[in-house]
């Protein structure tokens, strides 16, 4: 994960990669390292840092999806709940096993959830996480003691997936790199190369981070999992290629645990705009989501519309004895689904379906689209072996199902503020150990020492405040105004471990401060 040797090495490396995946969010990451494991010479490249987009802005679940077993989309509940059980396994560190309880007000709605979530216990089958059950009005209180008594006439139990999206593509990254593969952020993919029959042989990509400088890259062969930017390479390979996309946005709030004490979740499965909701407890904090607004301009940090934070604080308040308040958010943030465009008109997006799709262009390039975290590694599995088909290369076999994660470790404690580093913890802890100034703790309230910053940027490819604050750390997303507080120590480090001026220090923090106002609701001068 030295990038900067790694870039250095690009420039005079004339040998083809066998593939590169332009995209580091979840998709891209799960083709890399299921193509690194078959044997592939491969290279990932992101643009920004790695689930800079959409993929570090989930619920925080891996589910099986229980609204799309209501769409009666069996065939993706089953492959989630397997893929969910996998991962469980494949990275302990970062998923764990959660309860989430859904209220019920009628005889009839304890008959339809109790029978409905047993499906979805069957459908996971040895992989399952839990049985459901239903359970009295008193034990609902007892789990959710923040919920209004009133009308209450039970809850439905049942088991799911929760995990944290960033870390979990920081150690993917790490996995390629240990499998011995090659992964690099703010590497701008600009241009498609084809040879005489018009089949891609070749990139050209922008190091945006040192003087913007290109650098030709020589491959067999190109997979487009670029998440909701897939139009854009589409468009340099055929600049009349139809468009793949439907984005849609969904927002989430963050509140102190005061809202939701306890180790349960709260899902309330049909909220007024036909979706579900999910408030769940998640480092110390209540994620509270989500939204489903189309939208037809695609960024890299779309901003939650008014609309959707007072959706969500205005169902919360039909459910919760003491509803949260703007003045109670902590952060809101938005992030843009990757849907596949439905071929009919007239589709809402919260009805289209999140399986995956696989487009084989004549030229050769590979695009993925659609999808969701938890499927991120059959999605791998399976435009490597259409490649593999379209390429007419011999047909290799999975290895991902049963691989540890970079970090992955038995017996977690939960309770531990570091404990999504996994078996990396030690190693932290013995660099702030060996260096005063590295133990030094810059927030009390989320524990974050200097130790952190400098380890985000030796072993995890931080490389500005930002990847650190944001998606090393999560306190972006936790407590923008704490973010905020403590961006000026961890620019201190960053130029110190970078050997960076005060100059950089200076911009690092007018960008962050921009960044971190749109995770505010009430934003800083």
């Amino acid at each position: 994960m030295k990038r900067e040797e790694i870039v250095d090495s690009l420039r005079t490396d004339l040998e083809p990669w066998d593939i590169i995946v332009v995209g580091g969010g979840a998709t891209g990451l799960g083709a890399a390292l299921e193509a690194v494991t078959r044997g592939y010479r491969t290279l990932v490249l992101e643009q920004v840092d790695f689930a800079k987009s959409t993929s570090s802005k989930s619920t925080k679940l891996v589910h099986g999806g229980v609204r799309y077993l209501a769409q009666g989309d069996v065939s993706l509940v089953r492959e989630a709940s397997h893929e969910r059980g996998l991962l469980t396994h494949n990275a302990p560190h970062l998923v764990r096993n959660l309860s989430f309880v859904i209220p019920t007000f009628s005889f009839w709605e304890n008959i339809k959830y109790t029978i409905g979530l047993k499906l979805y216990d069957w459908l996971a089958g040895r992989l399952s996480l839990g049985k459901s059950k239903h359970i009295s009005k008193s034990e609902a209180l007892q789990r959710l003691p923040t919920l209004k008594p009133d009308k209450l006439a039970g809850g439905v139990l049942y088991h799911d997936g929760q995990f944290d999206d960033s870390r979990l593509a920081v150690n993917l990254a790490q996995t390629i790199v240990d499998k011995g593969g090659t992964a690099l952020n703010y590497m701008r993919v600009t241009g498609l190369h084809k040879d005489q029959f018009g089949t891609i042989s070749g990139v050209t990509v922008r190091d945006t981070l040192n003087g913007g400088h290109d650098i030709y890259l020589n491959t067999k062969a190109v997979i487009n999992a670029t998440g909701v930017f897939a139009d854009d390479i589409l468009e340099m390979d055929n600049p009349s290629a139809p468009k793949s996309i439907a984005a849609s946005q969904g927002v989430h709030v963050v509140l102190d645990r005061e809202f939701l004490p306890g180790h349960d979740a709260l899902m309330i499965p049909a909220t007024s705009d036909g979706r579900v909701l999910f408030a769940v407890p998640w480092h110390n904090k209540v994620v509270v989501g989500t939204t489903d607004t189309p939208v037809n301009t695609i960024s890299l940090e779309p901003h939650a519309l008014e609309s959707e934070i007072n959706f969500i604080l205005t169902t919360a308040d039909q459910y919760l004895a003491h509803p949260p308040k703007r003045s109670d958010v902590r952060s809101v943030w938005a992030g843009l689904r990757p849907l596949a465009a439905p071929k009919a008109e007239g589709h809402k997006t919260k009805e289209i379906s999140r399986s995956h799709k696989i487009i084989a262009a004549s030229s050769g390039l590979m695009t993925i689209i659609g999808g969701k975290w938890t499927t991120y590694r059959r999605m791998g599995q399976d435009v490597i072996h259409q490649l593999e088909h379209t390429m007419r290369w011999k047909e290799t076999e999975t290895a991902t199902e049963e691989l540890p994660i970079h970090g992955a470790m038995a017996n977690v404690n939960w309770e531990d503020p570091w404990y999504f580093y996994g078996s990396d913890e030690a190693a932290i802890r013995q660099l702030a150990n060996d260096n005063p100034v590295l133990n030094e703790t810059i927030s009390e309230a989320f524990s974050i020492k200097k130790a952190q910053v400098a380890w985000a940027v030796r072993e995890e490819m931080a490389r500005n405040i930002e990847d650190f604050l944001a998606r090393r750390v999560r306190l972006l997303f936790l407590d923008a105004r704490e973010a905020l507080r403590i961006a000026p120590a961890v620019a201190e480090v960053m130029a110190a471990e970078l050997k960076k001026d005060d100059r950089w220090i200076a911009g690092q923090l007018e960008a962050f401060k921009k960044e971190a106002n749109i995770y505010l609701i009430d934003p800083v001068s």
